[in-house]
């Protein structure tokens, strides 16, 4: 088998088109974004760029060609991905619900369930959202814990030929929907007599049982609508079950596989464009100097490094989302090492090129602390490396006859 890296003429056409949608739609919009305080009307003003994704296509990218959509492999979706978050990294978390939620129904879902549930975001107008309700207020780190434990609190009783579900959940991006009703779809992680449990409810059963407790106000990562919410008594068909009672660990832990993965792009994107500007300003700036900074050994070694850093990030996310679309055996490890490694050197290079800047990188009104406030986010989001990701290496790593050549494909 040869392997090469050049991309091939498909994929410069799908970069060449990412790209110009970022720049012409997206970065645009984020000067709009950035200059709104309130963080529910921020959000709301993704609403018309995700309807002209939709028109283009995008969301149908993120869907498996085995289910309609026209994702076909994770190297073309690392591709898109960092040319969109280039621009917004909230673009994106606000369009890929369906990404996360549906996750589950590719992987245990009846066909019947996959027709019903897929179909919605296969659409070629609107601006259909779905959303994974995973995490709740208290934290979730340890949401699949028996007793004495409290693991999920959100319960799904039974009644007759439906779930009455009950809970609180947070952070998920659009939980209440754009108008408060709810997504078009969500997937509850729930506990039912069964044992952790997920099901799924349709915006029609949705409407009127969510409450918006509060929206959150973040420090980067301005355009996603992120809030915590209530849900009371949310009936939903007892056919809405995915899977077995019981098999909601292990099903919401492959649904964070991909968007896993997917953070170390994100992070390479933060970094790429924090490298552009630093670059910028050292071959410019002369601060008083006779030459600009960059003649300095200690600059020009700090953009080295950098840039070093960023490319073993983007290779890494290449071979990390390519492993899981195609559910290479090593999907899951390299999974975790996208989301680890590339959200911890993704911040440690932005910060480092925060200080080749200066005091001047400290200006809100300069291009460059806004993928600082961004980066912040990647370490903790999708899963947090301390709590939830090195503890899944672990497992991984400590698992019997676990093969430290899987993930290079030396095995």
């Amino acid at each position: 088998m040869t392997v090469s890296f050049a991309l091939s003429p498909e994929q410069q056409r799908l970069k060449e088109g990412a790209r110009a949608f970022a720049r012409g739609v997206l970065a645009p919009l984020m000067e709009e974004v950035r200059a709104e305080r309130d963080p529910l009307t921020r959000a709301l003003l993704m609403k018309p760029a995700v309807e002209a994704a939709v028109a283009a296509g995008m969301l149908r990218g993120l869907i498996p060609e085995p289910f309609g959509g026209t994702a076909s492999n994770g190297v073309d979706a690392a591709i898109f991905i960092e040319e969109i978050a280039a621009e917004s990294p909230d673009f994106f978390i606000t369009m890929a619900g369906p990404l996360i939620a549906l996750a589950p129904v590719y992987e245990a879902g009846t066909p019947e369930q996959i027709e019903r549930f897929v179909s919605p975001f296969l659409a070629s107008e609107g601006a259909p959202v779905a959303a994974m309700a995973f995490s709740e207020p208290a934290g979730s780190a340890n949401f699949g814990a028996p007793a004495p434990a409290d693991g999920v609190l959100t319960t799904a009783v039974p009644d007759g030929d439906e779930w009455v579900v009950n809970g609180r959940k947070a952070w998920s991006s659009l939980l209440p929907g754009w108008d408060g009703d709810g997504p078009d779809l969500m997937t509850i992680v729930c506990r039912t007599p069964g044992g952790v449990s997920l099901v799924v409810a349709e915006r029609a059963q949705l409407a009127g049982r969510i409450e918006v407790e509060e929206y959150y106000d973040l420090p980067g990562l301005k355009g996603c609508m992120t809030c915590r919410v209530r849900l009371r008594d949310v009936r939903v068909p007892r056919s809405h079950l995915i899977g077995d009672e019981g098999d909601g660990v292990r099903l919401t832990l492959n649904a964070f596989m991909a968007s896993g993965a997917s953070i170390g792009t994100f992070a390479t994107a933060a970094a790429r464009k924090a490298w552009e500007v630093a670059y910028e300003f050292a071959s410019t700036q002369r601060r008083g100097g006779a030459t600009p900074i960059i003649d300095h050994q200690a600059v020009s070694d700090a953009l080295a490094d950098a840039k070093g850093r960023i490319e073993a990030m983007r290779l890494l996310g290449w071979r990390a989302l390519d492993a899981v679309i195609a559910r290479d055996a090593a999907a899951g490890e390299l999974a975790l090492h996208s989301k680890v490694f590339g959200s911890e050197t993704g911040l440690a290079v932005v910060n480092d090129l925060v200080k080749v800047v200066g005091v001047t990188a400290y200006d809100e009104r300069f291009p460059l602390v806004r993928h600082l406030a961004d980066a912040l986010a990647y370490p903790i989001i999708e899963g947090s490396n301390t709590g939830v990701r090195r503890r899944q290496l672990h497992g991984i790593m400590t698992a019997e006859g676990f093969d430290p050549l899987t993930a290079s494909g030396l095995a």
